[in-house]
């Protein structure tokens, strides 16, 4: 049983079966995907003290469960931003890329002003139990979820808060922001508008945040907005136990499925188009 989502072997990761997602059966969900890049966005220097803003994947295909190396270059570096660009190949494929904006911190304090409230925490929510908890994938060996409202296998709005249950790289701690890019790619899973034999896949996730978590728990309040077109677009409100954190964006290719396959036993688990 994996111990890690990712081990690693020199200047490569190796995924583990806890990387899976539930679309295809050899690819990554894109949650350990957006989670990587964010952890190598993490290790680059920054010119002044700032916090990662903004982050943005595209997943050019399925991520494989092949070794995967990530690059990353700073395209601008100033006093107030720095604008860092990466890329993750398997195997010389490229498979993803990444950009990430870090604005820098300054202590300035506000007037009071309106504020979203607070989402109730996760202590006094039972754990939820996927119907898949034999499955080697991410969602049932490296996340833990309490749901506030919905279900993952009912369509409509949820809101869930979820956290890692091992680590995203042996030996490492998750950081807060590594957390939050990992969940933000489930608001299609957890907001489906449509029933069993429907694919609605992300090509892409982009989050915002203008506070980082203050610790391992990140609530998602999703909803997914669907037309005639093949197209959808899936919407996450972020929360840590402190308020509202930032929003995730996420972009659907919507299809109705052919054959009953992977993509039936876990709803909504993006990895690539």
């Amino acid at each position: 049983m994996s111990a890690a989502v990712f081990e690693v072997d020199g200047e490569r990761f190796l995924p583990t079966a806890a990387s899976r997602a539930g679309w295809y059966p050899d690819a990554l969900h894109g949650g350990p995907v957006a989670a990587l890049f964010a952890r190598e966005v993490e290790r680059v220097e920054a010119p002044v003290p700032m916090m990662v803003v903004r982050l943005t994947v595209d997943l050019l295909r399925p991520v494989p469960t092949r070794p995967l190396t990530v690059v990353t270059h700073v395209a601008r570096s100033g006093k107030r931003i720095q604008v860092i660009d990466a890329t993750m190949e398997a195997e010389g494929t490229l498979v993803a890329r990444a950009s990430a904006l870090r604005i820098r911190l300054i202590d300035q304090p506000v007037p009071e002003h309106p504020r979203r409230d607070r989402i109730p925490g996760p202590e006094s929510l039972p754990p939820y139990v996927m119907r898949e908890a034999g499955g080697e994938w991410f969602h049932t060996r490296a996340a833990e979820a309490r749901f506030v409202e919905g279900d993952f296998y009912e369509p409509g709005p949820a809101t869930v808060w979820m956290r890692l249950a091992m680590p995203l790289v042996a030996g490492e701690r998750p950081t807060p922001f590594q957390t939050v890019a990992a969940f933000s790619d489930f608001g299609n899973g957890l907001s489906r508008v449509l029933p069993r034999g429907w694919l609605f896949i992300n090509a892409d996730l982009t989050v915002y945040l203008h506070r980082h978590p203050v610790d391992e728990w990140v609530c998602l309040r999703s909803r997914t907005d669907i037309d005639e077109n093949g197209i959808g677009v899936a919407q996450s409100e972020l929360f840590d136990r402190n308020g509202a954190i930032g929003h995730a964006l996420q972009g659907l290719v919507v299809e109705q499925q052919e054959e009953e396959g992977p993509g039936f036993r876990v709803p909504g688990s993006g990895s690539g188009v």
